[in-house]
């Protein structure tokens, strides 16, 4: 069996390092072509010394150079100055893992699915501000991630939950509604009036998940949520008014989908990003998970299911709006949540403040419908400079 190649942009973050954790678990089956990352060169260092990988992106020049003494003889080292778009291109792998958060990963994922190759979607903000354009790549190509051979494959638990669920779906007129499934965040059982004053150690602790710190604050303001409907319903083919949010605590369902005839799928399993992820890189097929990755059903007592609270937590409304809106209007919210949390995480401004600095950006925002590549550019570097703004005026 010859393995599939794997390159991973963002691989010493969360899903980075769980991705290669699984590749160690399957070493004849999968094989690290390239690893890029921002400025962690030390990890990257080990992770080189382990997997071998030819080609090496580092974003972060100063780092690039300390990092480059260390490599082996044929390793190829990227840096900023030839781009990440070039790295991706020369590294070619089979499967290309989209881990970063932001813009980054926008042109080495359109590269690749215009290429035929297989990307594992774990970065939201990709279809969130480019969805139209990338689904009109896939369906050029023809086997977009509602087609019977998909190269999209998502790996958010929610999605890839979702992805699962309809497999043998004959069309997104046979769904009646998608179900996201959410635990809450850590701030859920948390009163509103203690939130303007609430330690940023609270909100990146994440009750179920172990996740990078701005997914973290971006589940504790449901924005996460938000940005996961305007991914299912490019990814699926569903209007986004047909598109649920529950909180579930539990976190054993990863999300259903509703059939017209009544009938429910869900797909649940453990709290493990390693489990997504694996059926991203293995699709068709299923390969067997360590019985430490099974769920132990007899210890379940219930499963809870609850509305959120849409005044709790006013970012879910902001991004249906923003979802409604449509054409630059996602591109806006997905760049403006970007510094907001950013400035939250860097002690400029409250968390109070995140939704109410969005809601301004957007409002300011003249919505362009069907935006182009350079367009969705434009509207991301103008939401992102009148956000530094306004957490600057705070």
């Amino acid at each position: 069996m010859t393995p599939r190649t794997v390159t991973i942009l963002g691989s010493t973050g969360s899903i980075g390092t769980n991705t290669l954790d699984v590749v160690r678990g399957f070493r004849r089956r999968f094989r690290v072509k390239g690893l890029a990352v921002g400025s962690n060169g030390q990890l990257l260092l080990r992770q080189i010394a382990e997997f071998s990988p030819p080609f090496v992106y580092v974003d972060d020049e100063s780092a690039a150079m300390r990092l480059k003494p260390s490599l082996k003889k044929g390793t190829r080292l990227f840096t900023r100055r030839e781009g990440l778009r070039e790295f991706s291109r020369a590294a070619g792998a089979d499967i290309l893992i989209a881990a970063t958060t932001g813009t980054t990963a926008l042109l080495p994922v359109v590269d690749a699915l215009e290429a035929g190759r297989r990307v594992g979607l774990a970065n939201k903000e990709i279809l969130v501000m480019a969805g139209g354009i990338i689904m009109k790549i896939l369906d050029e190509v023809g086997v977009g991630a509602r087609h019977a051979a998909p190269l999209l494959i998502p790996i958010d638990s929610e999605h890839s939950a979702i992805f699962q669920c309809l497999q043998g779906a004959n069309s997104p007129a046979a769904v009646r509604r998608i179900i996201l499934t959410g635990s809450g965040g850590p701030l859920r059982e948390v009163a509103s009036d203690r939130f303007a004053s609430i330690p940023k150690s609270i909100v990146i602790r994440h009750p179920k998940w172990s996740m990078g710190r701005k997914i973290s604050v971006d589940s504790a303001t449901l924005m996460n949520k938000g940005l996961e409907i305007i991914e299912a319903s490019w990814l699926f083919g569903v209007p986004v008014p047909r598109i649920d949010v529950l909180i579930h605590p539990e976190a054993v369902v990863h999300s259903m989908v509703e059939f017209i005839d009544g009938s429910v799928m869900a797909q649940m399993g453990p709290t493990d990003m390693r489990l997504p992820i694996q059926y991203a890189l293995s699709y068709p097929d299923r390969l067997a998970s360590p019985p430490a990755r099974l769920l132990d059903w007899a210890a379940l007592s219930r499963l809870t299911f609850l509305a959120p609270d849409r005044k709790k937590f006013p970012c879910l409304d902001i991004a249906y709006q923003a979802a409604a809106a449509a054409g630059s209007a996602p591109c806006v919210l997905s760049a403006a949540d970007e510094v907001a949390v950013g400035a939250f995480l860097d002690d400029r401004i409250r968390f109070t403040s995140i939704p109410h600095i969005i809601e301004k950006v957007l409002s300011r925002h003249k919505v362009i419908d069907n935006p182009g590549l350079g367009q969705i550019r434009r509207a991301h570097e103008w939401a992102s400079e009148e956000t530094r703004k306004l957490c600057l005026a705070r």
